[in-house]
């Protein structure tokens, strides 16, 4: 049901200016809806929710609205604590004692409100998480291996996984997921009936927009994708309608009709600046003067626009962009959704209807926002022939490509795989397959086979023993690479596998290593030195756990001869007695 003032002077020419923004942009379908008090003041939808069919967009028209959502997350908490469950700035370990950090200061002082305000000393971490098959739970246990690069509350990084972490609080506190406990606190109280928490319940429905991407001015669909792990930080897909009774409740201390679902005093927090922002966190906002300093509050940036303050928060996920909006002074409020990925064309659309309602002078601000993309969109290319440049011609790999295959691991990244691709190599990493072309030495270039356009360089280094061992990928911009070390073949774990290389086994004449079973895996006593546990390292070779040392077997027509034991530059060969 659209909601269309044609004869309201206050919306005059706004089809129109839609239409070229639109066009401008190449966005291929949107919704909108504006509210003023409790009011919904227009409410429709333009271009197409799915282009090949045709099919026209409305104001029930169902979108992902992407990092949107953490305004819902950080509302639980709100919710929480105007429950008594938690406290804005008691330690996260005061609920969840298991939670930790690389930082051991931010492990012991990040509080609920720390979760929600982008200052966690973490850069993003995003490719950890994105499309990973990884749960909520396992991402939260992995967080204590991940690099930060700022110290704890001193600067505004944007960081997903600490909303993942505010969700995960949820749950833990109330024993529902924050899914449940969203739908019965917000959802249900304010009437959502078309919003869900999952692109799998999107599909269900038939007016749903289907996802779209710009690439070298063609769009063209790409796949859904499900975040459902890190739904807290942007898994909620909602239409115009739905997301004007959430501002409504925004600009209305809390309430919408009769259901009032926070506190005053804790919807204020949320609306309330607590990290500064330096700089611009979007491309373009620094070209419009009209705009003040940006800070962040809790799920809610905000800022001035023409003197008025202005509270908006946008979302970025495949194939959508969104950006809900208002301005609690003024009692107005805007909701834009797109099936685009990665428009910002939802900020002129903005501005532009913010300047109508108020009754200001409309600014030329589409314009501004373009040439900025464009000069992002130049420098992004300069640097992609920069790095092109930086190859050295006329190497090749120190290896057989085949030495490069195989299972490599990081212990909060998790498993990346390398295989074979006819005559070259794929990498598969959060059940993503990239193509890899070598680059130069033992460096490779990856490129995203489907769905978005990636690219990144990826570095494999070998041991003492010219084995390669592992593999450098520069996932996180701000920390060093990320670094997956190869894991053991499955079989090096199977009993059938290790009893064979139990017995004595004797070197330097007079010397014995006695290998034996302790439960699922080998030890070996080594004379006075004790015991180790032998860890699977690759073929037949182990590691002696502790030591810098290590053990490699000989295996000949079946049998075990004996053994090379590994010890810094040297090897000695021990044979089996027994």
């Amino acid at each position: 049901m659209d909601i269309d003032p044609k004869n309201d002077p206050t919306f005059e020419g706004f089809d129109a200016f839609v239409k070229k923004v639109m066009d401008d942009w190449k966005v291929p379908g949107l919704g909108v809806a504006v509210v003023k008090g409790d009011q919904v003041l227009l409410a429709k939808g333009y271009g197409y929710r799915d282009v090949e069919n045709k099919q026209p967009a409305d104001a029930e028209t169902i979108f992902a609205i992407g990092s949107a959502s953490k305004a819902f997350a950080s509302m639980a908490v709100a919710q929480m604590v105007d429950e008594g469950k938690v406290e804005w700035d008691k330690p996260v370990r005061d609920y969840m004692p298991d939670f930790k950090l690389m930082d051991n200061f931010a492990t012991e002082r990040m509080s609920p409100r720390d979760l929600l305000c982008h200052r966690s000393g973490l850069p993003r971490h995003d490719v950890m998480w994105y499309n990973s098959s990884f749960s909520r739970k396992e991402l939260y246990e992995r967080l204590r291996y991940l690099e930060p690069n700022k110290d704890f509350r001193t600067n505004f990084q944007y960081q997903n996984l600490m909303y993942l972490t505010a969700g995960y609080l949820v749950e833990r506190v109330t024993g529902k997921t924050w899914e449940e406990y969203t739908d019965e606190h917000t959802i249900k109280m304010l009437g959502m009936a078309r919003t869900n928490f999952s692109v799998d319940v999107s599909k269900k429905h038939a007016n749903i927009a289907f996802p779209y991407s710009k690439e070298k001015d063609q769009v063209k669909q790409i796949p859904f994708r499900n975040i459902d792990a890190v739904g807290p930080a942007g898994s909620i897909n909602s239409t115009p309608l739905d997301m004007a009774r959430w501002v409504i409740a925004h600009l209305n201390e809390g309430k919408y009709g009769d259901a009032q679902i926070v506190s005053k005093a804790n919807l204020k927090q949320l609306h309330t600046p607590t990290t500064p922002i330096p700089g611009s966190f979007f491309p373009g906002i620094d070209e419009v003067k009209e705009l003040g300093d940006m800070s962040y509050g809790l799920g809610w940036f905000m800022q001035a626009y023409r003197g008025r303050r202005l509270i908006h928060h946008g979302g970025n996920i495949d194939g959508f962009s969104a950006l809900i909006s208002f301005m609690p002074d003024d009692g107005v409020g805007v909701v834009l959704l797109t099936n685009l990925n990665g428009t910002f064309s939802t900020f002129p659309l903005m501005l532009n209807i913010y300047d109508r309602v108020l009754g200001l002078d409309q600014l030329e601000m589409n314009n501004k926002f373009l040439e900025a993309i464009k000069k992002l969109e130049a420098g992004a290319e300069e640097a992609k022939q920069k790095s092109a440049g930086q190859r050295k011609p006329n190497t090749k790999p120190s290896h057989d490509l085949s030495e490069y295959l195989g299972d490599f691991e990081h212990p909060a990244y998790g498993l990346l795989k390398i295989t074979k691709n006819g005559d070259g190599m794929r990498m598969t990493y959060n059940n993503i397959a990239y193509k890899m072309e070598h680059f130069h030495y033992d460096v490779f270039e990856g490129t995203m086979e489907e769905g978005l356009e990636m690219t990144f360089k990826a570095a494999f280094f070998s041991d003492m023993q010219g084995n390669i061992t592992s593999v450098a990928v520069p996932l996180e911009g701000n920390v060093k690479d990320i670094v997956f070390n190869r894991k053991a073949g499955e079989e090096m774990y199977k009993k059938e596998f290790l009893e064979r290389f139990v017995g004595k086994y004797r070197f330097m004449e007079t010397q014995i290593i006695e290998v034996a079973m302790k439960e699922d895996h080998l030890i070996a006593s080594l004379m006075d030195q004790g015991e180790f546990d032998l860890e699977p390292y690759m073929g037949t070779q182990f590691k002696l756990k502790g030591s810098p040392a290590g053990i490699e077997f000989k295996v000949e027509d079946g049998k075990v001869p004996g053994a090379d034991l590994l010890q810094g530059g040297a090897v000695f060969y021990a044979e089996k007695i027994e």
